[in-house]
């Protein structure tokens, strides 16, 4: 299928290569114009709060960790899976890397691998009881999530862990150019993933198994091998995300978990309307993140209390479920 079928507008052969090409940048673009147009109205109706620069550093320092979770959820979708215990890892990693440094007096850094490294271990009993075993995604990872979250608790007594070192939360929260270092760390991260997915032998194999599993099995991929290589990466990405949220907190609360999951979703529904139109990709996700965080800082600016972010997130996952959907009809017309 080539790039010009997955355009959200369709033009005519006989149109000019200049409309053409406008068309195929709007439909990449869309979710970018919004966003900008969205700057513009927070700028215009709340200019003096919303244009300052500790604003942007808000908006583009503090959903780090959602970068993360994001690219697990895309790399699971993107192979046709299914991941509903992506917050809840992300939460024993978190967990793991507090509690090791600050309870048991092991280097932050060392809890931190330990902490993905057990991520990664989560993944790879997913994949396991999911390709191998054949149990519903579903209800392996709705389960999966639920267990995790209590064993975090537990591992916690209920408590919050805080003391992380600063010289440790310092490699995270460090400002470059007004913006945090795992900013960067998390920009990276989507640079790469977007480029194995789409420049990538890997990447291609991923996406004809997340398109039609059965042809791609025919054609000799390994498509078990793929699935569970997904759901270890994915892993991975949590782990890190779980580390990158302890370092940003100074430590972490296990009950907060559940709190990251829909966002996640959002996000990586919404990011299907950008970069790669009707397709899971990296960097059209990572825009949905700050597109989405970009409307909740401006409200809360403007003055509407807590519980925006929650109808924030809660009304941007049905949009972006919708818009996804119509895409893919589109797509297979």
């Amino acid at each position: 299928m080539t790039d010009e079928a997955l355009e959200i507008i369709s033009v005519p052969d006989d149109t000019p290569a200049l409309l053409r090409t406008a068309g195929a940048v709007l439909g990449r673009g869309s979710l970018v114009v919004t966003w900008a147009l969205l700057i513009g109205v927070f700028a215009a109706t709340n200019g003096a709060m919303f244009l300052q620069a500790g604003t942007f550093q808000t908006i583009f320092s503090s959903p780090v960790h959602l970068v993360f979770l994001s690219l697990a959820l895309v790399v699971v979708f993107v192979v046709g899976e299914f991941d509903l215990s992506v917050s809840a890892n992300m939460g024993l990693a978190g967990t793991l890397t507090a509690l090791l440094s600050v309870n048991h007096g092991i280097d932050p850094w060392l809890s931190s691998l330990i902490a993905i490294v057990a991520a990664a271990g989560v993944g790879a009993i997913n994949a396991v009881l999911i390709v191998l075993v054949e149990v519903n995604a579903i209800v392996v990872t709705l389960g999966m999530g639920t267990l995790l979250g209590g064993v975090s608790l537990w591992l916690t007594d209920l408590n919050t862990v805080q003391g992380l070192t600063p010289s440790f939360t310092g490699a995270f929260n460090g400002a470059l150019g007004g913006l945090s270092h795992s900013f960067y760390f998390g920009l990276a991260a989507t640079v790469l993933v977007a480029y194995v997915l789409a420049k990538t032998p890997l990447g291609l194999r991923m996406s004809f198994v997340g398109t039609n599993r059965e042809v791609a099995r025919l054609a000799g991929v390994p498509v078990r091998r793929i699935r569970i290589g997904a759901y270890v990466v994915s892993g991975v990405f949590c782990g890190i995300a779980g580390v990158v949220l302890a370092a940003s907190l100074g430590g972490y609360d296990p009950a907060t978990s559940q709190l990251y999951l829909l966002p996640a979703f959002a996000a990586v529904f919404l990011g299907t309307a950008a970069i790669q139109p009707g397709r899971f990709n990296a960097l059209g996700a990572v825009i949905a993140i700050y597109f989405l965080q970009t409307g909740i800082v401006g409200l809360q600016l403007a003055g509407v209390t807590s519980w925006i972010q929650d109808a924030f997130y809660g009304g941007s996952l049905v949009l972006a479920v919708t818009i996804s959907t119509l895409i893919r009809r589109r797509v297979r017309t």
